[in-house]
C-alpha cells in the first residue's frame, strides 16, 4: 500500500512537473509583443520580393489558421488539448513538417550519443574514483586518475570546440563534422558503419572528456568517507578478499550517492548534448534547435525546450524509483 501511495504521489509530481512546463512555454513568448508568424514572413518578404498588402493578407491567414486571433486563454486549453495528443503544431520554416515530426527525424541521433557517452562516462568515472581513492590499489591505477580531475574545470562545449580545432581542423585525422561524409549513401555495409562511427568520435569524447572528471572527483571523496566505516572494517577483520571487500561493501556502498548525483547532473548532460550536435552538425535536437532559431521556427523551438524538461522530469522520477532497488534499507522503510 505504502508502495502504490509513493508511486501515485510521484507520478502526481510528474504530471505537475509536465503542466508548470509546458504552461511556462506557452506564456512567456506572448510576453512580448513580437508575432512569430509576421517575424517568419517578414523574412521571407525581405528575400522573396512580397508586396506588403499580400503580406498582411498571408500573416492573417496564418493566425486565423493556428487560432492565434482568438482569446489567450482560449489559445491556451487548445494548446493544452494538442499537448495530449503530442501535437506541438506546424514548423514555420519547414511547414507543413510538424515540430513532432522534426522531433522524432532527430531523436534517435541524440539518444544514441546521450546513452552511449553518458553511461561510459558514469561507469569509468566512478570506477576511476574510487580506485583513486582505494589504499591497497596500485599507485599507477591512482595516477591515471589524476588528469581526469584536471579536466573537471573544463565544460564539454569548450572541450567540443578544443577537440574540433586541434584534432579535427588542425591535424585532420578525424571529419571536422556532420553524421557521414558527404556523397556517401546510407547502406547496411561495413564501410559506411566505419564512417558513421568516425563522424561520432569527437562529439562523443566531448561529452565523456567534459564530464567524467566530475565524477572521479565525486567517487573519490565518497570512497574515502566510506574507508573509516564500520562495516568496511569489519570486513577486513573477518578476512574477506581485497576484491569482495572493494565490489561489495566499498563500491556498492560509495556508489548510492552517485545514483542521486546522476539525475541531479542529467539536465546539464542533456543541455551540453545538444549543443554539441549543434557544433559538430549532427542530426539530432541541437541541430533542430539550432536551425530553428536561426529560421525564427518558434513552434519547433518551444517543442523542443518543453520535450528536453519533460524528458528529463521523466528519468529523475525513474532514478527515484530505481533507488530502493540499490539500497534496501529505503525498501524497508
Amino acid at each position: 500500500m505504502n508502495t502504490l501511495k509513493l508511486v501515485a504521489k510521484r507520478i502526481g509530481f510528474l504530471i505537475v512537473v509536465i503542466w508548470a512546463a509546458s504552461t511556462i512555454v506557452f506564456f512567456v513568448p506572448h510576453l512580448s509583443s513580437r508575432s512569430a508568424i509576421r517575424e517568419r514572413f517578414a523574412e521571407l518578404a525581405r528575400n522573396g520580393g512580397f508586396a506588403p498588402q499580400d503580406l498582411e493578407k498571408l500573416i492573417a491567414s496564418f493566425n486565423q489558421q493556428f487560432g492565434l486571433d482568438r482569446p489567450l486563454i482560449d489559445q491556451y486549453w487548445t494548446y493544452l488539448g494538442n499537448l495530449i495528443h503530442f501535437d506541438f503544431g506546424y514548423s514555420l520554416n519547414k511547414y507543413p513538417a510538424t515540430a513532432t515530426d522534426l522531433i522524432l527525424q532527430a531523436i534517435p541521433w541524440t539518444l544514441a550519443l546521450l546513452l552511449v557517452t553518458t553511461i561510459l562516462s558514469f561507469i569509468i568515472g566512478n570506477l576511476l574514483g574510487a580506485v583513486a581513492a582505494w589504499p591497497k590499489s596500485p599507485r599507477w591505477l591512482r595516477t591515471i586518475a589524476a588528469p581526469f580531475i584536471l579536466l573537471t574545470g573544463v565544460p564539454p562545449v569548450i572541450m567540443g570546440v578544443l577537440l574540433l580545432f586541434f584534432i579535427a581542423f588542425r591535424l585532420k585525422l578525424l571529419p571536422i563534422g556532420g553524421s557521414y561524409s558527404a556523397g556517401v549513401i546510407p547502406t547496411w555495409s561495413w564501410s559506411f558503419f566505419l564512417d558513421l562511427m568516425a563522424h561520432q568520435i569527437l562529439p562523443a569524447l566531448s561529452l565523456i572528456l567534459g564530464s567524467v572528471g566530475g565524477w572521479v572527483l565525486s567517487m573519490r571523496g565518497m570512497g574515502i568517507t566510506i574507508q573509516g566505516e564500520d562495516y568496511v572494517n569489519f570486513a577486513e577483520h573477518k578476512g574477506l578478499g581485497g576484491v569482495r571487500i572493494f565490489r561489495d561493501y566499498y563500491l556498492r556502498n560509495a556508489l548510492l550517492p552517485q545514483v542521486t548525483g546522476f539525475g541531479l547532473a542529467l539536465g546539464a548532460v542533456v543541455t551540453s548534448a545538444i549543443v554539441i550536435e549543434g557544433i559538430f552538425g549532427l542530426p539530432g535536437i541541437g541541430t533542430v534547435l539550432q536551425n530553428a532559431i536561426l529560421a525564427n521556427d518558434f513552434p519547433v523551438i518551444y517543442a523542443i525546450v518543453l520535450f528536453i524538461t519533460v524528458a528529463v522530469a521523466t528519468i529523475m522520477v525513474g532514478i527515484e524509483f530505481l533507488y530502493p532497488l540499490l539500497d534496501p534499507r529505503i525498501r524497508q522503510q
